[in-house]
């Protein structure tokens, strides 16, 4: 089973920044749409970035403008710069890895890494 493993959470004040880190490598990398989603404490999952290998990214709409996705393929890692937080980015945050090859669709996620902003 492939991992992706995040890194880079942590307890910041309302308005400063963090940045995330997902280390991609045992994946099918040229191929897939790197993501990252997040889970509040009694919220469904939702959306917060996602980026494919050449494209458009996609945002969620309580982050535009304050997150930045991005990639660096020959490293194989994706990145989360977080700025302006506020107490509501408050969740654990999960790298995602999705792509097909052969007709068989791959899912992947991380553990999960938190990230708390306090008011």
């Amino acid at each position: 089973q492939a991992q992706l493993v995040e890194s880079g959470g942590g307890l910041v004040q309302a308005g400063g920044s963090l940045r995330l880190s997902c280390d991609a490598s045992e994946i099918a990398w040229s191929l897939a749409v790197m993501g990252w989603y997040r889970q509040a404490p009694g919220k469904q999952r939702e959306l917060v970035a996602t980026i494919p290998r050449s494209g458009s990214t996609v945002y969620g709409d309580s982050v535009k403008g304050r997150f930045t996705i991005s990639r660096d393929n020959a490293k194989k890692m994706v990145y989360l710069q977080m700025d302006s937080l506020k107490p509501e980015d408050t969740a654990v945050y999960y790298c995602n890895a999705v792509y097909v090859t052969l007709g068989q669709k791959f899912d992947y996620w991380g553990q999960g890494t938190q990230v708390t902003v306090s008011s």
